[in-house]
């Protein structure tokens, strides 16, 4: 299957640049591009893209405000957002996160890393790497965000539904392991490791293992450490 990529950036020699890199690979095309958010919210609809490499940072409605609405969107469940930073740690991250996006992803990272995001988002996955992600989100945790001591008791009140051992693989994936390490350490197959995170992604209504992370720390289930 060919993966189609929505470009979502308001320089247009960036847009031009990153066409060039996905259109070079066999097994994704570029279906559209679009300058700010709202553009971007509408093209994702009318090209059924599967992933939208969306600029965190534009004018009118930005990436952020952006990935809501296509998260927001039941039509577009299948759409995978990857924010593009300018820095590796950005304080609309975290927000991004909740707001839906799969994963972040520096500018200024190698083609080779930008193509295996696009890979890895239109697998369902978390984006490059949870530990990556999960380190962001506890420091923007630690230091409130809004949230009481990190804790939000709504989703604390939701991991009621998961089964003692859905809990355990979600402090796992919360601590940025993959499903083969979490099977080597709780000494189950990575199958059914795969399992019990779909079953938590289904019962709390997350879309991916990035989403995973942010409930395990708003909800008081893993303490963000600062250093």
């Amino acid at each position: 299957m060919t993966i189609r990529v929505l470009l979502a950036d308001d320089q247009a020699l960036l847009r031009s640049a990153f066409r060039v890199l996905v259109d070079s690979e066999p097994d994704m095309e570029v279906v559209g591009e679009a300058a700010d958010g709202a553009e971007a919210a509408r093209l994702a609809g009318e090209t059924q893209a599967d992933v939208v490499l969306m600029d965190i940072r534009m004018p009118g409605t930005d990436g952020l405000a952006a990935t809501r609405l296509i998260s927001a969107d039941p039509g577009l469940a299948h759409v995978r957002v990857v924010m593009l930073t300018t820095f590796e740690v950005d304080e609309y991250v975290i927000q991004s996160l909740r707001a839906g996006a799969s994963g972040f992803l520096g500018k200024g990272s190698e083609p080779e890393e930008l193509l295996n995001a696009i890979r890895v988002a239109a697998g369902g996955e978390a984006l490059l790497s949870p530990a990556a992600t999960k380190g962001l989100i506890a420091k923007f945790l630690a230091q409130g965000d809004g949230l009481d001591d990190g804790r939000d008791p709504a989703r604390a009140e939701r991991l009621e539904a998961l089964t003692g051992r859905e809990r355990e693989v979600l402090v796992q994936v919360a601590g940025g392991h993959s499903n083969d390490e979490i099977a080597e350490r709780l000494e189950v197959s990575p199958l059914t490791v795969k399992t019990h995170v779909n079953r938590a992604m289904a019962k709390l209504g997350a879309r991916d293992r990035a989403q995973l992370v942010v409930i395990a720390y708003e909800s008081g289930l893993v303490r963000p450490r600062v250093d």
